[in-house]
């Protein structure tokens, strides 16, 4: 039975804070430039990090869909997800949604989607990781706590 904290109660929902942060990158980006690359160079790497990212990011979202548990962090989580890129990270999500905007920084060619980069992670790490990572503790026990020893946080 789920109740109505059982949640890991993030900060944001982390595509929302991904998505706030290269639209204020772009704003910033139409002030002030600040070029990266050569632009042929910067949207060849941009576009290689975006397919990354689908890589990582749509059988992840698989993984949890036939787990039967959410992709939503504000929603009960109903299994450890242990298949997929769950394998090889407790958070390809996450790295997923990293990968993805350091591609559209790239295709965008602008320092300030990097520079915007660190308070995000700072944010995904204290705001979201680890408020799932004591949910999952509390509401798995055992079963997470020989996933976390098996599998590495992000890689």
């Amino acid at each position: 039975m789920t109740t109505p904290s059982d949640n890991p109660g993030v900060m944001v929902r982390p595509p929302l804070l991904y998505a706030a942060a290269l639209l204020a990158s772009l704003v910033l980006r139409w002030l002030w430039p600040m070029p990266i690359l050569a632009h042929a160079i910067s949207l060849g790497v941009g576009i290689v990090l975006v397919l990354l990212a689908l890589a990582v990011v749509i059988p992840g979202r698989r993984a949890l869909l036939a787990a039967g548990t959410s992709v939503d962090p504000s929603l009960p989580s109903k299994a450890i997800v242990e298949s997929g890129p769950f394998r090889f990270s407790r958070n390809p999500l996450y790295l997923g949604l990293t990968l993805l905007y350091c591609g559209l920084t790239l295709v965008s060619n602008t320092w300030w989607g990097l520079i915007l980069l660190m308070p995000v992670l700072a944010i995904m790490h204290l705001g979201v990781v680890l408020r799932e990572e004591r949910y999952l503790d509390q509401k798995f026990g055992d079963t997470y706590k020989r996933y976390r020893e098996r599998v590495g946080r992000y890689l």
